[in-house]
């Protein structure tokens, strides 16, 4: 198993948990996670709450997302090292668009500039 596939198997509640711990620890809330998931992905506070208690993967997170905001291909920059915009997989570089928002509301980034808008 590549570690693309270990990342797209697990579980979203363990993502998700991660993400919580990393912004609450600079003083941010889960709250504004489940604002950028909205606008990232089309989820509402409630399914993301029932998906947090189910076993669905990261990748199902992603591949059934009911509404994937056109503007998300507006995220750039680096992450872990890798540039968003010049990975291949589409899978991998959704994975990525997520983590680079929730890295930007961890450094205390304006939520309104993390959501990028097409001009």
């Amino acid at each position: 198993m590549t570690n693309n596939e270990k990342l797209f198997n697990m579980p979203f509640s363990k993502i998700y948990d991660l993400y919580v711990k990393k912004v609450e620890r600079k003083n941010q809330d889960k709250a504004k996670i489940n604002e950028l998931l909205f606008w990232l992905y089309g989820y509402e506070s409630d399914s993301i709450d029932q998906l947090v208690n189910s076993d669905i993967t990261l990748e199902a997170f992603i591949s059934q997302a009911p509404n994937k905001n056109e503007s998300r291909h507006l995220i750039k920059g680096v992450i872990c090292g890798v540039r968003i915009e010049e990975i291949k997989d589409p899978m991998y570089q959704e994975i990525r668009y997520l983590d680079k928002v929730i890295d930007e509301l961890a450094k205390g980034r304006d939520i309104n500039k993390i959501k990028r808008k097409k001009d």
